[in-house]
């Protein structure tokens, strides 16, 4: 026993020791070694690809530095990559702080190191730190770089990150430019994992259009193409257009609201560097952002992209004040950025990313250089385009009030959420407790409502008076829309939220009734409300839930006998048949429902074993047109309860010779 608690105690003190013999110093490119997710955020796929990524991307800077026109990528069948530039070639000298290493050797084999860290040789770049190509070499196998000088080639072979040999002259050549050829260490990455040829194209192409300078040619040995890849084994990858081919390329089949992309090219102020960037608006509303800084995509965006976000928002607004719509103040980033399909390139000096993969651009002077510089080009592009840029902004004060009404709808589903309802104070509500065989009668004013509310059976119906005309939600305002007394009363009343919140299963009555006066203005208001559930609550309409009912505008009594007629023809049409030529007629005609006693507005309007219901539906479930029938519909509505004032005087135009004079 003594002896294991001795033995015990010599453990503890060994492990409780802490001294100099503890501390390990890494050289040289073992860090990456042990730790490669440091630098290229792991060992997956991704990271897999983020070496092609980095070797890409020094090419890419001789390009944009104007001394390169040309880059190769090929990808072997044994998972070795060749990159090639003719640019200027990595220098070849022997380096001053390091004596019998040449500038190349220092490096490939040393972090932070590179001629990067000055504006010097590049006044924009990709690579900040100096570890792209050093890393490279420390996650490879067999890694070799040829470089063209002077016309003399230069060569020196690697293994995981260690020098195999001293440079050395491998000949003359009539070339420039640097040769890179590496293969992944299955020691860091696993044989399982092999270069994707559809990952890299794509890599190899969003590069081409990045640059408009630089020609890409990509070549990939057939055998790594499976038979449902359209990757292709070679192409020459040159875009003039840039950005604004790239998008073009990328939506192509789909609408967009404006013919033209919005896209340009310009210098930052005080030769800070340049933006381009190319924008549409694609009608399915299914949009995305692709950022890149110096040519490195940044897929966590960034301040470029909030740059981007301001200015077009920033337009739109100035846009629509332009053109005297005040609701264009209800439009938010997430319509003028997020319904969009944007591409933004920016090349700044000295750019700040979080991480070493730059993921995201970490600049903040990068948001106001890219919102100043844009807003001005998009305020002329949409000012050069009236019919474009008033189509956008009506487009997007459509998405804007949608969202809206969709926040309008959670709040209303928020306080609804229990059968212990705020319901309006003027609600008659019936006293069952089931939605079954119930019914909410809607009514116009006090007067129809009490005596609607006199003539109801209380256990089944309910009553809810409005106040006068209900808004005209088609061409309201979203603002208005919220505010409105009488819509939210409805909204509360039937419990089953608005757009698409609308939950069928939560209305509270089976059926809801449309009852206003015979009359024209009855005609209208019904014509309103119907607007409203059919812009606001569909699923009522699509569910066989609403109703118009049916009151008459006449009685017609001659002796003990009474009848009433439902309008004007249906008076005459009595006149002709019941009560021709049987004596003295008297007609009344009711101002309103107001006006009807409580009896005779249950007996011919509210008593279901006596009274009419029109079911109100877009078109029949069966129906062969139905599709050309519903997009006809809302044409219908559009045209005669939408925004546009001339469409209506449109419709009057035409159909104004089909008016008939009538007795009032």
């Amino acid at each position: 026993m003594s002896d294991l608690l001795s033995s015990g105690s010599a453990a503890a003190r060994k492990q409780d020791s802490y001294d100099a013999n503890d501390i390990e110093v890494l050289e040289g490119l073992e860090p990456v070694r042990r730790r490669p997710g440091m630098y290229i955020g792991g060992t997956d796929e991704a990271a897999l690809h983020h070496l092609v990524a980095e070797v890409l991307d020094n090419g890419m800077d001789e390009a944009v530095a104007g001394f390169a026109n040309r880059i190769d990528i090929e990808l072997g069948a044994d998972n070795q990559v060749t990159i090639r530039d003719n640019g200027r070639g990595i220098p070849v000298d022997n380096h001053p702080k390091f004596p019998g290493k040449s500038a190349l050797e220092v490096i490939l084999t040393t972090l932070h190191s590179g001629g990067k860290f000055s504006d010097k040789v590049y006044q924009t770049s990709g690579g900040l730190h100096g570890v792209g190509i050093s890393v490279v070499n420390a996650l490879s196998e067999e890694l070799t770089v040829e470089v063209a000088r002077e016309k003399q080639l230069y060569v020196q072979h690697f293994s995981r990150g260690v020098a195999q040999g001293k440079l050395k002259k491998a000949g003359a050549v009539n070339r420039r430019g640097t040769t890179v050829i590496f293969k992944p260490d299955t020691e860091i990455f696993g044989t399982k994992l092999h270069f994707k040829p559809s990952t890299l194209y794509k890599m190899a192409r969003s590069k081409a259009y990045l640059f408009r300078g630089v020609q890409i040619r990509w070549a990939c040995d057939p055998s790594l193409i499976k038979s449902d890849d359209h990757t292709p084994t070679e192409a020459t990858l040159h875009f003039p257009g840039g950005l604004a081919d790239y998008l073009s390329s990328a939506l192509e089949g789909r609408e967009t609201v404006t013919e033209q992309i919005f896209s340009g090219v310009a210098d930052l102020p005080d030769d800070k560097g340049k933006v381009e960037w190319a924008v549409a608006w694609p009608c399915d509303g299914q949009g995305f952002c692709h950022s890149y800084c110096n040519t490195i995509p940044t897929p966590q965006g960034g301040t470029h992209e909030a740059g981007l976000r301001a200015a077009l928002l920033r337009g739109l607004r100035a846009h629509g004040e332009l053109l005297n719509n005040r609701r264009a103040t209800n439009i938010s980033g997430d319509e003028a950025f997020g319904d969009a399909t944007a591409l933004i390139s920016l090349f700044i000096r000295d750019p700040q990313f979080q991480g070493q993969t730059k993921d995201k651009l970490a600049t903040i002077e990068a948001t106001r250089l890219v919102d100043n510089v844009i807003k001005d080009h998009f305020d002329h592009w949409l000012s050069a385009d009236p019919l474009s840029g008033k189509a956008l902004l009506d487009h997007l004060v459509l998405k804007a009030e949608e969202r809206l009404r969709l926040s309008q709808a959670k709040e209303m589903a928020r306080k609804t959420a229990t059968r212990k309802l705020r319901l309006p104070g003027k609600l008659a509500d019936c006293s069952s407790n089931s939605a079954e065989n119930t019914e909410l009668f809607l009514v116009e004013g006090d007067s129809a409502g009490g005596s609607a509310k006199q003539a109801r059976n209380r256990e089944t119906q309910a009553i809810l008076p409005l106040r006068g005309k209900i808004l005209n939600v088609a061409s309201a305002s979203v603002d208005k829309l919220r505010g409105n007394q009488e819509i939210g009363d409805l909204a509360l009343a039937l419990g089953c939220g608005l757009g698409s919140s609308f939950d069928v299963s939560k209305l509270r009555y089976e059926r809801v009734i449309i009852m206003t006066d015979a009359d024209v203005d009855g005609a209208h208001i019904a014509s309103l409300l119907m607007t409203f559930f059919y812009r606001e609550m569909p699923g009522l309409i699509n569910n066989g839930k609403l109703f118009l009912a049916q009151p008459p505008l006449y009685r017609i009594t001659q002796g003990n006998n009474t009848v009433y007629a439902r309008d004007d023809a249906h008076k005459e049409e009595l006149l002709e048949t019941t009560f021709k030529g049987r004596g003295k007629i008297d007609i009344s005609r009711f101002k309103g429902l107001g006006e009807m006693m409580p009896a005779q507005l249950r007996e011919t309007t509210m008593d279901p074993r006596s009274r009419n219901l029109l079911r109100v539906i877009i078109t029949e479930p069966d129906s062969p047109d139905r599709l050309e029938e519903i997009k006809e519909t809302e044409g219908l509505v559009e045209k005669l309860m939408g925004r546009k004032a001339e469409l209506r005087f449109q419709f009057i135009q035409e159909n104004a010779k089909f008016v008939q004079d009538v007795d009032v």
